[in-house]
This record gives structure tokens, sequence and C-alpha cells, in this order.
């Protein structure tokens, strides 16, 4: 399996910079087909003091938003004009003004997507959570910090038995096959009077073994640490340049109310991390 449509999410020109970035060399490894996407607001009428709908607001917002969705295919252009890809550009319009949201129907027909961190406190980023739990198909997602790199040579794939676990696993294989190794780490695995924790993930590793791919497992307990922190934690002792995840394998809205891994993912993640459900 090779990653042969890609689409980048290119919500502001900040994030554009670092999904292109990570889109055009994945692209260029895997001869992909790379789609770009950014959507701007539609207009909303305001009704004037004469009770009229002020047009000249509606003509100065129409304007602003095409400015910056001219601004956003240039840096498009820009980075991808000379890469060889075979490419294209979709610029949306819908009331979000989401690129995220707005290209759902787009992205269903996609290998891969690439997205930004939304960043806490800084501009309004794409709705990464509602396209990872939406899309249908797996998302890269690029810390909006730090280095960058596409070549990701040690994974560390986090394991907890559930459909979206195994189907990050499997998404992620053109990656875990390449990289040098992968760590599968299972946390609290359940106590069970059929296996061991040390067997709790040995399926899983054998299949990524015949693929080919160089895979261990590390089963961990944590003691009273929430999970997102033990992977922060895991991911800064192994020196991991990518996290695969199953996401939202509980509840979206267990997720919002109390808080998840997901989501703390999406948000904090030192590196970059592909998600599946």
């Amino acid at each position: 399996m090779r990653f042969k449509t890609i689409v980048a999410i290119l919500q502001n020109e900040q994030d554009a910079e670092r999904v292109l970035d990570c889109a055009i060399p994945l692209g260029n490894r895997f001869q992909s087909h790379l789609i770009g996407i950014h959507a701007e607001a539609l207009p909303v009428p305001y009704t004037s003091a004469t009770g009229f709908p002020d047009t000249e607001f509606l003509q100065v917002s129409a304007d602003m938003n095409r400015e910056r969705a001219d601004r956003l295919h240039g840096v498009f252009l820009k980075h991808i004009e000379n890469s060889g890809l075979s490419f294209e550009w979709r610029s949306l319009e819908s009331f979000s003004g989401d690129s995220a949201l707005s290209g759902i129907s787009s992205v269903r027909a996609a290998d891969l997507i690439i997205a930004a961190q939304r960043e806490s406190g800084g501009d309004a980023g794409a709705d990464v959570d509602t396209l990872v739990y939406d899309a249908g198909r797996p998302v890269l997602v690029v810390p909006h910090a730090g280095p960058l790199t596409t070549t990701f040579k040690h994974i560390l794939l986090a394991w907890n038995g559930s459909k979206e676990a195994a189907r990050a696993a499997f998404d992620a294989l053109p990656f875990i096959i390449e990289a040098e190794k992968t760590d599968i780490v299972v946390i609290d695995p359940p106590e069970s009077l059929d296996e061991t924790p040390e067997e709790a993930a040995s399926e899983i590793a054998a299949a990524l073994s015949r693929h080919g791919a160089a895979v261990s497992v590390s089963v961990l307990k944590s003691s009273g640490a929430s999970v997102d922190d033990i992977l922060q934690t895991r991911i800064t002792e192994t020196g991991a340049d990518l996290l695969v995840l199953g996401a939202y394998s509980h509840s979206w809205l267990r997720q919002l109310l109390f808080g998840g891994v997901t989501r703390s993912v999406l948000r904090t993640a030192p590196v970059a991390a592909f998600l599946s459900r």
C-alpha cells in the first residue's frame, strides 16, 4: 500500500507552510497526487440602520476572503510547482469557513490527509478533531512547533486492542514498514486468564512483523498518571518521531466532557501523530 492521493488542509498561512513542508516530501516519496484544500466563510449579511442588508459590508467581506484565499493558493503553488508532483487546488466556501469541515466530502477519496495541530491560544486553526472523527481516512497531524521530519525512523504505536487501534496500525503500514523500529506500547493491559500482560500485543506485533516491520512490545503501568502524559514521556525517552494512535476509542461525548487521549494528542503531541478511527 502507498499513499497515492494526499490531501493537505490549509487553513491559514502558518499552517500551510508546515503542512506543505510535510506533504510534498511524502508526495515525492510515494509518487502521490496532492490536493490542497482551503475554505473561506460565506459573508453573513448584516442589516444597516435603514433596515436593508449592508451590501458594502458584504462586498468588503467577500473581497477580504478572496484575497486570503488567493494568498493561500499562492503559498501552495510556490511550494509545489517545481516538485514534479501532480496536484490540484480546491478553494471552497462554507458557513463555517473551516477548511477541514468544508473539505470532508473531498477527503474521503484520499489515502492520507495532512493537517496542522490546533494550537491553543493561537490563530483559529482547522477543526482537526471533527476531521479525524468524520473523515473515515487516516489523518497525519503536523505539530505546530519543533523539528519537522517525514522520514519516520522510530514509531510509537499506542495499542489497546480496540478496532480503532487496529485500523491505525494497518493504515500506517507504509510508515511502519520503512521505519527502523516500531515500539508497540500497551498501558495497563487488563488481567486475563488467557494471556499475560506481555502477550497483550503479541498478535499485532506478529502481524506487523510478517510485513517486514521491526517491532518490539513495551508494557507500561500508569501508576496514576494519565495515558497522554505516559505517551509524551515515552516519546521523549525513546526519541520517537511519529505517534500512531487509534482515535476516539471511547465515545466522543465522553472525551468532550472529560477530556481524552485523542484530544490531548491533537493539541499537544510534540511529534507528528497518525490517527485513524
